[in-house]
């Protein structure tokens, strides 16, 4: 069998992805920026946000998921789980 050069589903030759990274809310900012972060979305599958704010989406998601598991704990009756 051959050895596989190509790469493959969007990955480097290392294996690893390639994704571009970019400031998303300084891309937003401008004019273009939403069209911008959408062609690359569509090309390339995603956007890695590199900016000073890019965990912020991360961590409310968290207290989301955390805030769901108390309220459903409480109507199941179930005692709160750490």
């Amino acid at each position: 069998m051959s050895e596989r050069n190509k790469t493959h589903n969007g990955r480097d030759r290392d294996g690893n992805f390639r994704v571009r990274q970019v400031d998303v809310d300084e891309t937003l900012a401008d004019p273009q920026g939403e069209e911008i972060v959408r062609d690359d979305v569509r090309l390339g599958g995603a956007v890695a946000d590199t900016g000073p704010q890019a965990g912020a989406g991360g961590e409310h998601i968290e207290r989301l998921i955390d805030d769901n598991r108390a309220d459903v704990d409480r109507l199941v009756g179930r005692k709160r789980r750490r």
